[in-house]
């Protein structure tokens, strides 16, 4: 299957939305230059997408993600952090748009990450998809300003601290 990689300006917004209008598509390309910009060096990957997840094909077992940008940062010895922003599909195919902090796991059962500091939208009456995309743009642009330290992340929500 066919995957993009590049920056805010690679990504093919109206080929990922065939039915946003031009203004909407500008104000998505817009925001995810803002975001991407605001730590350069954790954004060298840059953004991914899916053309072909870009029509809703039925409900999934599994989230079909459009489009996102996932900053993996280390917080010591092990341990780490992702920031992501990604745009995706529900299970009644409407998009679902979300900023979130992904923590390494430290709890007994070590089932992967815990996602704290979570913004989600789904696109309908109460918003569009370039309103959604820009909060949770703007939600990523400040954890991006808050502590790198998984352990503050941890505490923040009362997760496990890490095992030493």
């Amino acid at each position: 299957m066919y995957m993009g990689m590049g920056t805010a300006d690679d990504i093919p917004l109206s080929v990922l939305f065939p039915q946003s209008s031009a203004a909407g598509l500008e104000s998505l390309r817009r925001a995810a230059r803002g975001v991407g910009g605001t730590q350069a060096g954790a954004f060298a990957k840059g953004w991914d997408w899916w053309p072909a997840y870009s029509v809703f094909a039925g409900p999934q077992s599994e989230t079909w993600v459009i489009l996102i940008l996932c900053a993996v940062q280390p917080s010591g010895d092990g341990d780490w952090l992702e920031f992501q922003l990604q745009v995706g599909w529900t299970e009644l195919g409407q998009h679902e748009v979300s900023a979130s902090v992904n923590v390494a796991c430290m709890c007994e059962a070590d089932h992967g990450t815990h996602d704290v500091g979570v913004l989600t939208f789904v696109v309908g009456d109460e918003i569009s998809l370039p309103q959604a995309f820009e909060a949770c743009a703007e939600r990523m642009t400040v954890q991006l300003t808050d502590s790198r330290d998984a352990d503050f992340w941890r505490a923040r929500e009362d997760l496990p601290t890490r095992r030493m």
